[in-house]
Formats: structure tokens, C-alpha cells, sequence
């Protein structure tokens, strides 16, 4: 492993993009696994612009992140829900729908679940 590694999400390892342009993921690999940051469009929702790409009736990965910018309302499969923005620390387990409030980019980072998230099926 090297000393010191530097990279940039403006020139992921992988840009994944989202159905009907509703943002887009960047992934970098690293040495303790892919981090990810996803840039969520006003309007987008995880069950209309992830669903269709994955198969899924819910997210399936689990994400242990931090909210850079936006807002976005997470609703467990069990009807849990929260609400995040700048600044939230956020741990979501599998089985969960999730959309951007509000007229704002939503941009999070993830270090646990954007390895697979978004890849077609």
C-alpha cells in the first residue's frame, strides 16, 4: 500500500449515471474498497430512478455515510423513516426507498454501500 494516495471524485474510477438523468454516482476504488459520491437530482427518487436499473422492490445496500449538501427523506421498508442533510453522519440498513426534498442537489458520500448500488441488473 502506498504512503499517501490522492484521487478525485471530478475523475471517479467509475461514473454510474442514473435513470432518466436524475443524477449520477462516482466511484473511487481504493485499498479498503470502493467509496462513492452521489449527486441526486431534484425530483429523483430511489424506487423511479434506481429500481429500474436494479430489479429490486427496495435499495438492497446498506450505507454508512455523510450528507454534503441537499436533503433526503430515507423510509425503511417497515415504514421507519428520517430525514438527512448537511452536515448528518447516516447509517441505513438494506430495505429502504429514498427521495431528494426540496429544489436542491442532494450530495452524499458512502463508504459501505455504493460498491454495487446503481449497477443494472
Amino acid at each position: 500500500m502506498a504512503g499517501l494516495v490522492r484521487k478525485s471524485f471530478d475523475s471517479a474510477d467509475e461514473t454510474r449515471p442514473f435513470h432518466d438523468g436524475k443524477g449520477r454516482l462516482d466511484l473511487l476504488q481504493t485499498s479498503g474498497g470502493p467509496v462513492g459520491r452521489a449527486v441526486f437530482e431534484p425530483g429523483w427518487r430511489w424506487s423511479e430512478h434506481i429500481k429500474p436499473l436494479v430489479g429490486t422492490d427496495s435499495c438492497k445496500s446498506a450505507h454508512t455515510g455523510y450528507v454534503v449538501s441537499g436533503r433526503m427523506k430515507i423510509v425503511m421498508d417497515d415504514g421507519q423513516s428520517d430525514e438527512y442533510g448537511p452536515g448528518d453522519f447516516m447509517e441505513v440498513a438494506p430495505g429502504h426507498d429514498a427521495w431528494v426534498i426540496g429544489d436542491e442537489q442532494c450530495v452524499a458520500l458512502d463508504w459501505t454501500g455504493f460498491g454495487d448500488y446503481a449497477k443494472p441488473a
